[in-house]
């Protein structure tokens, strides 16, 4: 039985992840950093086949303590800061828990390697780190090219991980472009948008307020990236991954789409733009292109891009209901 630890279990990715590795067989072990926070229902449901413990990004020796303590055949580093927007008010902040931690972890991994341990590490890279590729499908060869604190931040790990990688650590950067569910939290626009369609279809709003809707960005299905997370880890060579579906929509077409949901067309009236909400900068397109991980690994997306806002907002309108 392999003993896996995912940081970040109580985010998106990392409950679906815990909830695939328990399914696989894995002894799970998961951090966050409130252990006095109520667990989310799902992964309560896993019982004693999740351990959880506390890991602050902020002081890395929490975490290799941890590595120490718990020695894991598996590491998926999912915790850290998550928002793009956030990380203009904070870009030290992200850099710490972004990247500077990733290179204590990696650090960490490779002593315990040349110890004689048996580790693999998948880092959850972002295709922020790529943000500024002219609009061509972002490849595992493109120049990195951030253009947000986050981005800067998530390349220093992801660079990281390829220097330690030719060091000898199996450890594998999968490039994850926008991947949402019902379980991404209301501070990300897609969230808000499915959850303010379920609120005007319920009468509970008249309008729904966005920044840019002309952005364009890869959006994939959550679920599918943990599980290309869990192929990475088990393949018998590491390496960098793009994790996306190929094909990019504007905000405005998820607006769109999850008006459509609720039986709603004539959607332009009911949504005001503030320029307050538009980031100082961003990439107008975002495409991956996931040849490598579907060609090496078998990995492809298994829900389209109207099957996730549809889902996202069904399950809105059930919570509002």
């Amino acid at each position: 039985m392999a003993v896996a630890l995912v940081t970040g279990v109580g985010g998106q990715d990392g409950g679906y992840l815990a909830e695939q590795l328990v399914a696989a067989g894995h002894e799970v072990h998961g951090t966050v950093t409130d252990p006095g926070a109520a667990l989310p229902a799902h992964l309560a449901g896993l019982g004693d086949r999740l351990r959880v413990h506390r890991a602050d990004l902020r002081d890395p020796g929490s975490l290799t303590s941890l590595v120490d303590a718990v020695e894991p055949d598996r590491v998926f580093n999912l915790a850290g800061a998550s928002s793009v927007a956030a990380s203009w008010s904070d870009p030290v902040g992200t850099l710490d828990v972004n990247g500077r931690a990733v290179v204590a972890l990696l650090e960490h991994l490779h002593r315990r390697a040349d110890q004689g341990a048996t580790v693999r590490l998948v880092q959850a890279s972002s295709g922020e780190v790529f943000a500024g590729a002219a609009g061509e499908p972002v490849t595992e060869e493109s120049p990195v090219s951030p253009v947000s604190p986050y981005g800067a931040a998530k390349a220093v790990a992801h660079q990281s991980v390829g220097m330690y990688r030719a060091r000898g650590l199996h450890a594998s950067s999968l490039v994850l472009f926008n991947h949402e569910s019902p379980r991404r939290p209301e501070r990300f626009v897609t969230r808000k948008i499915t959850r303010g369609v379920a609120a005007i279809a319920a009468g509970r709003a008249d309008r729904l307020v966005l920044g840019n809707l002309d952005v364009w960005r890869d959006w994939g299905w959550a679920p599918d990236y943990t599980t290309a997370m869990a192929l990475a880890a088990e393949a018998d060579e590491p390496g960098d991954y793009v994790v996306a579906t190929g094909q990019a929509h504007s905000l405005r077409d998820l607006v769109a789409v999850a008006f459509a949901e609720v039986g709603i067309d004539d959607w332009e009236p009911l949504v005001a733009s503030d320029p307050a909400l538009v980031r100082p900068a961003d990439a107008e397109v975002l495409v991956g292109d996931s040849t490598r991980l579907r060609e090496r690994l078998g990995w492809t997306p298994t829900v389209t891009f109207e099957g996730m806002v549809a889902a996202m907002v069904r399950h809105d309108v059930e919570g509002l209901s």
